[in-house]
């Protein structure tokens, strides 16, 4: 076993600033556009005494969570499946218009339930004894892609105005050798927490509580030999693990919250033929197959009757250059393109990452005040090769946002192709898209967070002449 490293850090696993563990997406951005993120908030206390109801479950929710009524009231149900009967305790009773509950019985199952992938998170347990963190780990896996499909196809309608039908695909195994069937083996980062007596597991869902446990299924195996879960660590915060494509895995324990001083650890992770250095307590895809998948992804979604390599192409929250080389890798060494990333860490390695393109640069900047400077100080020629541009954007969870969509459809680019962990962000920037003039051509999902609610799509929005 590695010999465990000291940090005095309790964000010792973010992508160039994000915390790795507390977001599944991890691609390419930094502190100012990632705060809310990682921040996170303290959860509201769970009653553990509230009534017990009996619940048809109707459909899934974003957020991964069901709904169902109880006398007019909406009720969302953690631990449940569409089509099933439960008995759900009340946890939060708190608003007028729904409550919250968790399941403690399940009366009437769908045949898509299955035993839990995680068993300290299985239904059998006291709910706020439940390991966070594998929220569909009790549904069949076909099933579970089905519900995020639906999600995103829902989202869509809602808030972007599109009606499509969507599939989530599951990661090529050629992508992710050792990951399982069963949606376990594939987390190459793993946060754990530490409690007051020093005792090290995750929190329990929807809470702060560390639940001890006795595995991390979703952990790929060499985290998972490596994970110190019968341990005590007095004084720590949390234990991360870490397991890059290019180096060896490690154990890095977190002794408070500041960053620290001097150099950061750097590691390397491998996609295809390519090598990326990255701060090992930076971001990178946390699925082992996720980095390739979205390489492809992206390089599919590009349309490339109307890429010009020599237009001012863009990769909007760029982390260390994933998506940036993508798009070099299929266009060849005449591209140019900026990547444009608030954190000056991955910066730095973006700007080696891309060092194969003479076009490619690394620009440390927040996208919105990067995009605002572009377009007071671009001139005619610059405004040109933009209108001729594939702009790739890789938000945050919360997405772009009003602002850095009015900025970019200001630039007119020929191209959009959006990289999106949440249905909802992507739908409503899909939305303000629409109202600029452009619309949504292509869309592709995938599974990258087996086990829980999460999901990543890749989208491809053109101008509408």
């Amino acid at each position: 076993m590695p010999r465990p490293q000291r940090s005095d850090r309790s964000n010792s696993a973010r992508r160039g600033g994000r915390p790795a563990q507390r977001s599944p997406k991890q691609a390419g951005a930094q502190p100012a556009e990632r705060a809310g993120r990682a921040r996170g908030r303290t959860p509201a206390p769970i009653r553990t005494d509230g009534p017990v109801l009996e619940l048809d479950v109707e459909r899934i929710a974003h957020g991964g969570i069901a709904v169902a009524h109880h006398e007019g009231r909406v009720v969302f149900v953690a631990d449940a499946i569409p089509g099933e009967r439960v008995r759900a305790r009340v946890t939060d009773a708190a608003h007028e218009r729904f409550w919250r509950a968790d399941t403690v019985e399940v009366l009437e199952a769908s045949a898509d339930r299955v035993p839990h992938v995680w068993a300290e998170a299985s239904v059998d347990r006291a709910p706020e004894r439940r390991a966070g963190g594998a929220e569909f780990g009790h549904i069949a896996p076909e099933r579970q892609r089905a519900l995020k499909a639906e999600v995103l196809r829902d989202a869509l309608a809602r808030f972007g105005g599109v009606e499509r039908e969507v599939v989530v695909h599951a990661v090529d195994p050629a992508f992710a050798p050792g990951v399982r069937a069963d949606g376990t083996g594939w987390r190459t980062r793993v946060r754990l927490h530490v409690a007051a007596d020093g005792t090290v597991g995750p929190y329990a869902a929807r809470s702060h509580t560390v639940v001890p446990v006795a595995s991390v299924p979703l952990a790929v195996d060499e985290l998972a030999r490596l994970a110190p879960l019968a341990d005590r660590f007095p004084g720590a915060v949390s234990i991360d693990l870490v397991a890059p494509s290019g180096a060896d895995p490690q154990l890095v324990v977190a002794d408070g919250e500041r960053m620290p001083r001097g150099e950061r650890p750097v590691t390397t992770e491998i996609v295809g033929d390519r090598r990326f250095a990255v701060d090992r307590d930076g971001f990178w895809q946390v699925h082992r197959g996720a980095a390739a998948t979205l390489t492809k992804a992206v390089q599919d979604a590009v349309d490339a009757d109307r890429f010009d390599p020599r237009a001012a192409n863009l990769d909007l929250y760029g982390g260390v250059g994933l998506l940036a080389a993508a798009i070099g890798d299929r266009f060849g060494d005449t591209v140019r393109i900026t990547s444009v990333e608030s954190d000056e860490r991955a910066t730095g390695h973006a700007d080696a990452n891309l060092a194969d393109w003479i076009g490619a640069r690394a620009v440390t900047a927040r996208v919105d005040r990067f995009l605002a400077e572009l377009e007071a100080d671009a001139g005619a020629g610059e405004r040109a090769r933009l209108r001729e541009a594939t702009v790739v954007l890789d938000p945050p969870r919360s997405g772009a946002g009003r602002e850095v969509v009015d900025r970019v459809a200001a630039l007119r680019p020929r191209q959009l192709v959006y990289v999106a962990c949440d249905p909802v962000a992507l739908a409503r920037d899909v939305g303000l898209l629409r109202a600029h003039g452009y619309e949504l051509e292509h869309l592709e999902a995938f599974d990258l967070f087996p086990n829980t609610h999460h999901v990543e799509a890749v989208a491809r929005l053109a101008a509408i002449v």
